[in-house]
């Protein structure tokens, strides 16, 4: 598929280039009809000095990569750039040099190529994950939580989106990157906090999980995580209570995330739901959530583990389904750090 746009009756085969540098993860993916051919994902390793993601060293570090992780995705494929039929790169939501940093790239590569490039919204490459495997079934009520997004959303087919609600402060990822350092677990903190939760007493240590006033379905993770820094600043931060209140942290967050898809589940009717995005590799969130699903008799879904937090194919996979649906073109387009969903 050459050239600045497309037919919609095409019956070839497609093969598609995603690249994903929203954050500190520099991923290609390949998709071809749907298919994942590869996905590779390099996690910035840079940061664990600061404690978080500096957005120039994040910059700096998808310039230096790029590159090789795009060859990387072509050679696990076993396809090369004359294969290529469309490139899809994340626009936004986002840092702004990150994500010039793959916008530029896939610019350029798409002119030297002559094919088509499509901006794709970051949101949406996570809800591409639980689509590719929904069969076509809607409505689809879906969890995005991830380092830097939280939202509740009502899918109706591609494109078609209805926001119950979003986090008022930090995304759930990032709740958890941050309680992790106030535990002195290394940037990025998230798993390795699942993991001592799973070996400590959730129950030696509560903390409130929120229930808002105002934005039946929206998020704060702000109350629970100032509970832990005063619990640890009371207590002192000594090893020997660590797993216990990364437990109980990690009861009091998913339970905040489960009971939201329970309210939204009775109060609508969708009859499956999925949770995307680098939180639903949480072991405890999934198995809360297969706990909902046989509670509530609905069908529900997790991407594979590659697929949860940023990458590539998930970029690729949501510019295929664009084209699938016929409601992607390949306009120009820029940049977005705040690109809302709809």
């Amino acid at each position: 598929m050459r050239g600045n746009g497309y037919s919609p009756f095409f019956t070839f085969t497609m093969v598609i280039l995603g690249i994903e540098t929203s954050c500190d993860e520099t991923s290609a993916g390949i998709v071809r009809d749907g298919e994942i051919l590869s996905n590779i994902i390099l996690t910035q390793t840079a940061h664990s000095d600061y404690g978080g993601v500096v957005p120039e060293i994040a910059s700096r570090e998808h310039t230096r990569f790029i590159v090789p992780i795009v060859n990387k995705a072509l050679g696990e494929a076993q396809v090369d750039f004359g294969n290529i039929d469309a490139v899809a790169v994340t626009r936004g939501p986002g840092l702004i040099g990150c994500l010039l940093v793959g916008v530029s790239y896939a610019r350029n590569l798409g002119l030297s190529l002559n094919i088509p490039v499509m901006g794709i919204n970051h949101l949406e490459g996570h809800l591409a994950t639980s689509l590719i495997n929904n069969g076509d079934k809607f409505p689809l009520l879906c969890l995005i939580a991830s380092g830097g997004h939280t939202s509740l959303v009502v899918v109706n087919g591609f494109r078609e989106y209805n926001i119950l609600g979003r986090t008022r402060d930090d995304a759930a990822g990032e709740a958890f990157d941050k309680v992790a350092k106030l535990l002195g677990i290394s940037y990025p903190g998230g798993a390795k906090l699942d993991k001592l939760a799973s070996e400590g007493n959730p129950d030696r240590y509560k903390f409130p999980s929120v229930k808002l006033k105002k934005g039946r379905w929206d998020f704060s993770f702000s109350g629970i995580k100032t509970a832990v820094s005063l619990k640890i600043k009371e207590l002192g931060n000594r090893d020997e209570i660590k797993a216990d209140i990364a437990a109980g942290f990690r009861k009091a967050a998913v339970a905040m995330l489960i009971s939201r898809l329970r309210d939204a589940i009775e109060c609508s009717r969708c009859r499956r739901f999925a949770v995307v995005g680098g939180v639903a590799q949480n072991s405890l969130l999934r198995s809360e959530a297969k706990l909902l699903s046989a509670e509530c008799g609905i069908e529900y879904y997790f991407p594979p583990p590659n697929l949860c937090g940023d990458n590539g194919a998930m970029i690729a996979l949501a510019g295929w389904l664009g084209i699938k649906h016929e409601v992607r073109n390949f306009e120009d387009f820029d940049a977005a750090p705040y690109l809302p969903l709809n």
